[in-house]
């Protein structure tokens, strides 16, 4: 992101299905904020680059009926949007 200038991110928080649906929307924004705060405070990223959404159990990747399947549906997900000019 300091190569490229323009450059944005959307840091998304994702979470299994254990526990209700409002804590694990706000457990996966916290984590998302979490994530753009680092990037904020290790590498001096510009706040206006980064956003940060919480997703909860809506975006699953994985079968929540496994302990391996609950594990990779706990993630972030980092979308770079970059425009490069020739």
């Amino acid at each position: 992101m300091r190569k490229y200038p323009t450059t944005t991110a959307a840091i998304e928080g994702h979470t299994d299905n254990v526990g209700g649906y409002g804590h694990n929307m706000k457990l996966s924004q916290r984590h998302a904020e979490n994530v753009v705060n680092y990037l904020l405070e290790k590498f001096d990223i510009e706040r206006s680059r980064l956003s940060a959404k919480g997703y909860g159990s809506s975006r699953r990747i994985a079968y929540n009926n496994t302990p391996e399947g609950r594990q990779k549906n706990r993630r972030i997900n980092a979308i770079i949007d970059c425009v490069l000019a020739n």
